[in-house]
């Protein structure tokens, strides 16, 4: 075993005496601030009790234990492996010192190096050549992976080839060095990734070692490098980029860009789209002013080599239940902010005025050469968010959110799901089954879906109506993302595209649409925009059948699938809990539920009497579950019943409207849900049915019109 991971193991088994004849350790085990890179790691509030660093460190001399090189080979990555994250490690008082004393903490791989050539001139005075070949090799190490993710420019990696042209290895060597150096430093983090780049790396390498230097980048390569996750994930580059040249002049917008060494761009901007991590490269590369500390001063961009994400970074994720969770609510107000924003704005300026949030670049005083870009909230939006977050499970949520949406500007209908946004659309994507049945009655070619959520119908669609060009149109900006990355991984024909309900001849010529289908998403309508200053208001839901039928081509349909209440109205019924909580969780909605007053009686512990449609519109969130509590409180599914809705149409649509199908039915499953944990009796106590939950209407337009 390496001497160095006998160090490591001994101070794992208790031994604290084992760091001390050990500089590189000391600094790794002292380390009170968890410097790393978020993208690596589950879990936030591990950090606190963990050494993240120590055990990458660990890592990378596991991987070179076992890996067939030479002796002179091992001993000497050993020791680079030894000090290569030093930089990240020591006290917070050893930090300052440092700091203060010229070691760049911002940039690791600079950092360890100078604090390997301070040891070695402490302990010895002048480097030997062996030691200049160990510190060269800590100065550029990780550089020929952050070229391969676009991250540094090739020249970076140039050191290396000065050891072959002054003689201290021959190009063979270095290339018998560096291939298990990389492999180490990249395998630590995930050997699957070394398995999918050493082919890449191995050819890098070899270039390097014989001075032969790759073609130089368009900015379109370096882009396409810097958002291959995004790529994997889905993403459109190539169209989504040809559409922001239409827009700017990227030639000249990124000019210098393909010089610049950048930091954890990956890590603090993959979850945004590419018009977005444009928007915030361009405003980082063309600041108007630069900030030194506390003084103004403006510096010429062109000094600047280094462009560091890592306090963004730091400040977009958080710990949820123990796992890492990006902090959608900054997300959002940030994809909000940039939206606002025009490119000739992120040029030339001024910034989008906003009192809550803006963009920050920043200067230190030690590293003239580096700039480094975040967003700021301001102290009220900072609090509000994590008001946000530790409301997520409670009632308060829904206010928390109501509030940031106010202090943003931003449409409550466009933004229902945070933190559990993705799992929403897997379990939207669920419900397949129970949307088959809207298929039998699409006519026409081109069918319009309302709200696609997870794409479920859409898909139906595809696979099993070939004639039919279906499209789904969201007023959110994440679901139509969502959508368009899967379309692309799937290789789905369906279109996708961003647009309001309540005005779709904005987007869609009228009379060009065969059929509009409303799957469970008028009573969200319903519930989330206010029209005439309230929510939950009859006329968000005339608003979204006379936009459709405006669409409409003649002879073309809506199909609405959607909630239902009972008639008659007045039927009362009782619900005995089988769980010793349920009744406090219909106190809990009767006191949150925003959409009506639900009235209920209570006849003992464990029981109430109340009215048939107070009972189901609890019921239906009662049967999601705690999780889902926050967001589902929120929405009336019972708005209409089959009267009120019949007369809602004729009013809005006109008795010429043909209603080809009213039905009205229990959905599957409800039932069996809820079994074992109520028995829904009438007024003597006998159990009954559970009332009908859903409707089906298809409306016709007629032919004539």
């Amino acid at each position: 075993m390496l001497h160095a991971l006998d160090a490591i193991t001994a101070i794992r088994q208790g031994d604290e005496t084992a760091a001390k004849p050990h500089s590189w350790l000391m600094k790794l085990v002292s380390a009170e601030e968890r410097i790393v890179n978020l993208e690596r790691i589950t879990s936030i509030g591990q950090l606190a009790a963990a050494n993240p660093v120590l055990d990458y460190v660990e890592r990378t001399l596991k991987i070179l234990d076992s890996l067939p090189v030479s002796y002179w080979i091992k001993e000497l990555l050993e020791e680079v492996l030894m000090w290569a994250e030093t930089a990240k490690g020591g006290t917070m008082r050893d930090r300052l010192r440092w700091q203060q004393s010229g070691v760049n903490l911002f940039l690791h791989n600079i950092g360890s190096a100078q604090l390997y050539e301070r040891h070695i001139r402490d302990t010895g005075g002048v480097m030997t050549p062996h030691e200049e070949m160990v510190h060269t090799l800590i100065l550029t190490h990780g550089l020929v992976g952050q070229h391969i993710r676009g991250e540094v420019p090739f020249e970076e990696n140039l050191p290396l080839l000065q050891l072959v042209e002054q003689g201290q290895l021959t190009a063979d060597e270095l290339i018998r060095l560096l291939i298990p150096l990389n492999h180490c430093i990249v395998g630590a983090v995930s050997e699957e990734l070394w398995h999918s780049v050493q082919e890449e790396v191995t050819a890098l390498i070899r270039r390097l070692a014989t001075g032969t230097q790759p073609n130089m980048w368009t900015y379109e390569d370096r882009l396409r490098r810097l958002r291959t996750a995004s790529i994997a994930r889905g993403e459109d580059f190539d169209r989504q980029l040809s559409q922001i040249r239409q827009q700017t002049d990227l030639t000249q917008a990124l000019h210098g860009f393909q010089n610049m060494t950048l930091w954890y761009v990956e890590a603090a901007l993959q979850d945004y789209s590419l018009e977005e991590f444009m928007k915030v490269l361009l405003l980082a590369l063309h600041p108007k002013k630069l900030y030194r500390e506390r003084q103004q001063e403006e510096v010429n961009p062109g000094s600047v080599s280094h462009l560091s994400f890592e306090p963004l970074m730091n400040d977009m994720y958080y710990d949820y239940q123990g796992v890492k969770k990006l902090n959608v609510y900054k997300k959002r107000m940030i994809e909000q902010y940039l939206r606002q924003m025009d490119w000739n704005t992120c040029l030339h300026g001024p910034a989008t005025v906003n009192p809550h949030l803006s963009h920050r670049i920043e200067r230190k005083p030690e590293l003239p050469d580096t700039v480094f870009f975040t967003f700021e909230f301001s102290r009220a939006a900072e609090k509000l968010i994590e008001f946000c977050i530790e409301a997520e499970k409670s009632p308060l949520y829904e206010k928390a959110v109501l509030l940031l949406f106010d202090l943003f500007g931003l449409r409550r209908d466009a933004y229902d799901r945070f933190h559990n946004e993705e799992s929403y659309l897997n379990d939207m994507n669920s419900t397949g089954d129970y949307k088959k049945v809207i298929l039998d009655y699409i006519t026409g070619e081109v069918v319009l879906d309302i709200g696609p959520g997870g794409g479920v119908l859409l898909d139906l669609m595809e696979e099993q109506l070939p004639h039919v060009r279906p499209f789904g149109i969201d007023i959110s900006s994440n679901v139509i993302e969502a959508l368009e990355k899967r379309k692309r991984l799937e290789y789905k024909t369906w279109e996708v595209l961003k647009g309001d309900a309540l005005r779709l001849r904005e987007y869609v010529e009228p009379g060009s649409v065969d059929t509009v289908i409303f799957s469970s998403i008028i009573h969200e309508l319903y519930s989330y925009i206010e029209m005439d200053g309230f929510r939950f208001n009859r006329a968000t839901v005339e608003a979204a059948l006379f936009s459709a039928y405006e669409v409409l081509r003649p002879g073309g349909r809506i199909i609405i699938r959607d909630g239902i209440m009972t008639e008659p109205v007045d039927t009362m019924r009782r619900i005995r809990f089988r769980e010793a909580d349920g009744l406090e969780w219909l106190l809990r909605y009767a006191s949150d539920f925003k959409g009506r007053a639900i009235v209920y009686e209570q006849l003992a512990q464990d029981e109430v009497r109340l009215p048939v449609n107070d009972a189901m519109e609890f019921l239906y969130t009662y049967t999601w579950g705690a999780e889902a509590y926050v967001h589902e409180v929120q929405e009336q599914f019972g708005y209409f019943t089959p009267s009120q809705y019949e007369e809602c149409i004729r009013k809005t649509l006109g008795e010429e409207a043909i209603i080809r199908v009213q039905q009205h039915y229990l959905q599957e499953g409800y039932a069996e849900a809820l079994a074992d944990r109520i028995v829904f009796m009438d007024e003597e106590g006998q159990p009954v049915k559970l009332p009908d939950s859903t409707c089906l209407y298809v409306i016709e337009k007629p032919a004539h019109s």
